[in-house]
């Protein structure tokens, strides 16, 4: 039964180094611009990997100590992890099916529809509360200011690969005309009935097109690029971890077995 024990904490301290990538994925979404102002992934995914750091531990202890109860504890609570985390890999995919990029003549970047992303992240920016506290923090970023330090000459900035985020809240949409000045400064529109955040576009550093709804299609845009990056993540150490797991129950039904046996050695021989 030592033997099946020590495998059994030595799976579990793979499990606990298996929660390292789940903590960073959410820590990473935590430092980034847009993640840090909407406040959704990072949070989630960072306690979901800390709980299996803390189950691991329970494993780890058990199988090295021998307590059973805490093995007990750690098979059926890295199951209801395991399948949160599942559900979690599962949910980030659907929400993040939809949305893309439209190419605007003569410019190398895409543009960004609200209507083109999931309902249930358009519920997330289309409030006006949520959005207000939105956009304060992503006008008090530095991601516009950058442009202007980038690109002084038209065809520079009209050439260049500029972030969802940038373009759509640091520039006005390309059908509404306006004239480029610098990125962040642009005048004379052309055709304001184009769209409707024609209108909301402002010089106002602090303003620009943060009211627009290019804007918010923007911001989802680069919360469904980290999401998707941070959902490999957690499908490969998904994937690690059931297998993990199905190694910890095979060690654990092997050491009941074992003490079974012991048992039945000991009692027909006394």
């Amino acid at each position: 039964m030592a033997l099946s024990n020590n495998v059994i904490g030595g799976i579990n301290f793979i499990a606990m180094l298996l929660s390292i990538p789940i903590i960073g994925s959410g820590f990473w979404l935590s430092t980034e611009p847009d993640n840090s102002c909407v406040k959704i992934l990072q949070w989630p995914v960072i306690i979901l990997g800390i709980l299996i750091l803390v189950v691991a531990l329970a494993g780890f202890v058990g199988g090295f100590w021998r307590v059973p109860w805490l093995l007990i504890f750690y098979l059926v609570a890295m199951l209801i992890l395991i399948i949160l985390l599942a559900c979690l890999v599962v949910f980030i995919y659907m929400v993040t099916l939809r949305g893309s990029g439209h190419p605007a003549p003569s410019r190398s970047y895409l543009e960004y529809h609200l209507d083109d992303f999931s309902g249930w992240l358009r519920r997330r920016v289309q409030s006006p509360f949520k959005w207000d506290r939105i956009r304060n923090c992503l006008s008090s970023k530095t991601l516009c200011a950058e442009l202007n330090q980038n690109y002084r000459m038209a065809q520079d900035f009209f050439n260049a690969r500029i972030s969802p985020l940038q373009s759509g809240c640091c520039k006005p949409p390309t059908e509404c005309g306006y004239t480029f000045v610098n990125p962040t400064y642009w005048i004379s529109p052309i055709n304001t009935a184009a769209d409707m955040d024609c209108l909301q576009w402002s010089n106002e550093q602090t303003q620009l097109c943060y009211n627009c709804n290019s804007c918010k299609a923007g911001l989802l845009a680069n919360i469904k690029k980290e999401w998707r990056r941070a959902d490999i993540i957690l499908l490969i150490t998904l994937v690690a971890l059931i297998a993990v797991y199905l190694v910890g129950c095979c060690a654990f039904r092997n050491a009941k077995t074992e003490d079974l046996f012991t048992r039945y050695k000991h009692d027909n021989y006394t």
